[in-house]
């Protein structure tokens, strides 16, 4: 096979961990800002990006978030997470200098409870001293 052809048959190469690692945390960053600060839809209030994996190749990333809420408004802020999916992967895309912007994919985080996380800070809130 020739080298030119040899280049375009070329596999994308995956992420050291490392590198990989720290990606995820920027793209955290940048999509927990996207979404509680720069987002207008009252849908997503509420909405905690808890931690997003990349796959070793860069091409996808599952999205961890935390709904503070109920059932319904569960499945309306994960439809608005959806809807706005294009609109977060451009945004990510013109704030980090990436090789390729990864596709996000939202998933709920389940280890998070909402309900306990809540009990535990109004705990944190009671053992406060007042100013």
């Amino acid at each position: 096979m020739a080298p030119e052809y040899a280049i375009l048959e070329r596999k994308a190469a995956p992420m050291d961990a490392i590198r990989l690692q720290r990606v995820s945390e920027q793209v955290r960053e940048e999509l927990t800002e996207l979404i509680e600060y720069e987002m207008s839809d009252p849908r997503v209030v509420g909405v905690t990006v808890t931690d997003v994996h990349i796959a070793p190749d860069g091409r996808k990333a599952r999205v961890m978030v935390a709904l503070t809420s109920g059932e319904s408004e569960r499945e309306a802020a994960m439809a608005a997470l959806e809807n706005a999916r294009a609109y977060l992967r451009t945004q990510v895309a013109h704030r980090l200098a990436l090789h390729r912007t990864p596709d996000l994919q939202f998933e709920l985080d389940a280890v998070v409870n909402p309900v306990h996380m809540n009990k535990i800070m109004k705990r944190i809130r009671k053992l406060r001293p007042q100013d």
